[in-house]
């Protein structure tokens, strides 16, 4: 091991140390979704069609009176898609901490990124 290599093996532990739990959790997220084939939620933009994978922080139920939407916000690491399926008012699988893969079409809502009714896939439990 050359001394450059030993450096930046050292100067990743010493992150890893200093690093907040959310942090490490941050990058774990950002790797899983690579190996998932996703894009990073950073990097999408509208109209962009793209596959975005990490972990469901909430899920909410909005009753309207025109037509009821499920919502659930994809937290890969970088940052948040919100999922949108509308006229749904329960998904079996889709709940807070689960993890899963979505393809759609990006819109911007409310300066928020949002995909309407994506294809997706449960990832297994871990």
């Amino acid at each position: 091991m050359t001394t450059d290599e030993g450096r930046v093996s050292l100067r990743r532990l010493l992150q890893r140390f200093t690093a907040s739990e959310a942090e490490i959790d941050a990058q774990e997220l950002r790797r899983e979704s690579a190996e998932c084939g996703g894009i990073p939620a950073q990097m999408c933009s509208r109209g962009q069609l793209v596959s975005v994978a990490g972990r469901l922080r909430t899920v909410v139920y909005t009753p309207r009176t025109n037509l009821p939407t499920l919502e659930a916000d994809l937290y890969d690491g970088s940052d948040v898609v919100t999922l949108v399926w509308l006229g749904r008012r329960h998904i079996a699988g889709i709940e807070p901490g689960r993890h899963l893969t979505a393809r759609g079409r990006v819109a911007v809502r409310d300066d928020r990124k949002v995909i309407y009714n994506p294809y997706y896939e449960l990832d297994s439990p871990k």
